[in-house]
């Protein structure tokens, strides 16, 4: 058991140091890499769409990467907004790390994109433990998954630069109980910021879409407090910007 837990260790090491690299390397070029993580079915890629069609209209230049088991469905979606996108098929694998994203950009970035916006494997375990060299990680969830989520995967969760809720449209329907949505979320990630959204109406997609572009402006956004937990091989290991690997 020491062994795997050592292996696991290692990967996540080296994943880090990559991540690392990727992130000074994106930065030199004026480019901020926004990570999406949510469950299957929270309303995702339909978000994303909404959200580079509305950065398209505003004269931003973004880009979407976008990863799955199999299929280019989500990429054929993206596209439809008119910017760059990319599918990443995963051969099985549940998440993306920084080698594999390294990989899939080289060659094919436009130089001027000023947005990078990576879409993950629906699944809030594995991709939670990886860096990519993010800027900003959004964990998404819509209201249909139940108000205990963050505390069923607070590492996903919790550290999170920023929280989406999609669906927000049938909150009331489905008996949504947003405050204790909010009061589970402190639990994990006190002071993160929950946006409301609904890609069916374009709710809260301009104030995310504000959201972004003063990060990518700005170089600030939240930081988690698990991010400063001890990386003793027991809690998470943290990077300069703020966020956390868990180690476990």
């Amino acid at each position: 058991m020491c062994r795997v837990v050592d292996v696991r260790q290692a990967v996540l090491a080296k994943n880090d140091t990559l991540a690392g690299a990727l992130r000074e390397e994106l930065a030199g070029r004026g480019t901020v890499l926004v990570s999406l993580l949510s469950s299957p079915g929270s309303g995702k890629t339909a978000l994303l769409e909404r959200v580079l069609s509305v950065s398209a209209g505003r004269g931003v230049p973004v880009a979407a990467l976008t990863a799955d088991l199999a299929t280019e469905n989500d990429a054929r979606r993206l596209a439809r907004s008119g910017v760059p996108v990319r599918q990443v098929l995963t051969g099985g694998l549940c998440h993306l790390d920084a080698a594999q994203l390294r990989s899939h950009l080289e060659g094919w970035l436009p130089e001027a994109t000023r947005v990078l916006y990576v879409e993950n494997v629906g699944n809030l375990v594995c991709p939670a433990s990886y860096d990519l060299g993010e800027t900003l990680r959004v964990t998404l969830m819509s209201v249909t998954e139940g108000e205990d989520k963050p505390l069923k995967y607070p590492a996903a969760f919790g550290l999170a630069h920023l929280v989406v809720l999609t669906k927000a449209d049938i909150a009331e329907a489905v008996g949504f109980d947003e405050a204790l949505f909010r009061e589970n979320l402190a639990r994990v990630n006190p002071g993160v910021e929950v946006v409301r959204t609904s890609a069916r109406t374009g709710d809260g997609v301009r104030p995310l879409v504000d959201r972004v572009l003063a990060v990518a402006a700005e170089g600030v956004c939240h930081r988690p407090v698990m991010a400063d937990a001890p990386a003793d091989g027991h809690g998470p290991a943290h990077h300069p910007d703020g966020l956390a690997v868990p180690r476990t």
